[in-house]
């Protein structure tokens, strides 16, 4: 059975008009555009500064009553630049969604993305719009697997920092995350554009990985949620990284790899996304 993002119920009985309102007003917040088998939303969300999309890859084909996970695919720009490659088109190509049977989403961001909500700025407020707008959006529309099992993040530099500081702060929401070539260490708010979004040292702290790592870590359980693969200019942050989660006795998968140029398109995805999703219980996996 080919599925069909949305379907046009039969309204009966007095609730009809109230049914074809609350549909319209849907339809207008997101508007769904079909292109190469990907599906676009288009948002005006009160937490980004102007519209912003949700594109959504499924499998070729979804069995009726399937339901499947959702790997959210972490931007690293803004809008739709793609000075560092489309991290849906590389799954497109490595085709994780028909081999994992996933749905990949991958949202735009008003500004560079650091997965934070801003102190003062309402409308800079990244991880509110990723968790009170996309996820809504997408599990209002998609036969998804319900709950923390069904939500996976995967992201790479700026977006691997949000990939695990989302799971660390919100891991009854969010089940694993990938990070790959990630500033993981980062001590303070400055450095790759991120100073404009968190606003305030103070307000980085919130999202700082160490610190969520001594405080969150131990609670994440006795399987690994963590995956920490390869890199290309974060080498150093990754080794200091994995050197903390085994000091701190959190489990993880760490892979130190090859160097990789630094874009979605350099064969990091695929394996970042399959030890995410088959974890071998091997010594290397903390």
């Amino acid at each position: 059975m080919q599925f069909h993002p949305r379907h046009t119920p039969r309204f009966i009985g007095s609730c009809q008009w109230l049914l074809v309102i609350v549909a319209a007003i849907d339809a207008l917040a997101s508007r769904a555009v079909s292109d190469d088998k990907i599906m676009t939303h288009e948002l005006q969300s009160e937490y980004q500064s102007g519209e912003t999309k949700v594109r959504v890859l499924l499998p070729d084909e979804v069995a009726e009553g399937e339901r499947l996970r959702v790997l959210y695919v972490l931007p690293v720009e803004e809008g739709d630049e793609d000075r560092y490659g489309n991290g849906l088109q590389e799954v497109k190509k490595c085709d994780l969604h028909n081999r994992h049977r996933l749905i990949c989403v991958a949202p735009t961001f008003s500004q560079l993305p650091w997965y934070a909500d801003h102190p003062t700025n309402e409308t800079v407020r990244q991880e509110s719009y990723l968790l009170k707008d996309v996820l809504p959006l997408v599990e209002r529309t998609y036969p998804v697997v319900e709950g923390r099992a069904g939500r996976l993040l995967v992201g790479f530099s700026k977006s691997g920092c949000g990939a695990w500081s989302l799971l660390l702060r919100r891991p009854d929401v969010f089940d694993k995350a990938g990070a790959w070539d990630a500033p993981l260490m980062m001590d303070a708010p400055g450095k790759y554009g991120s100073g404009p979004i968190f606003g305030t040292p103070e307000n980085f702290a919130k999202y700082e990985i160490q610190s969520l790592l001594r405080t969150k870590g131990p609670t994440l359980g006795d399987q690994p949620r963590l995956i920490l693969t390869g890199y290309d200019a974060f080498r150093e942050h990754h080794i200091q990284t994995h050197k903390l989660l085994d000091n701190i006795g959190i489990p993880h998968v760490y892979r130190d790899g090859q160097c990789r140029k630094h874009s979605w398109h350099s064969g990091w995805l695929e394996e970042s996304v399959e030890l995410m999703l088959l974890h071998d219980g091997s010594a290397e996996d903390r």
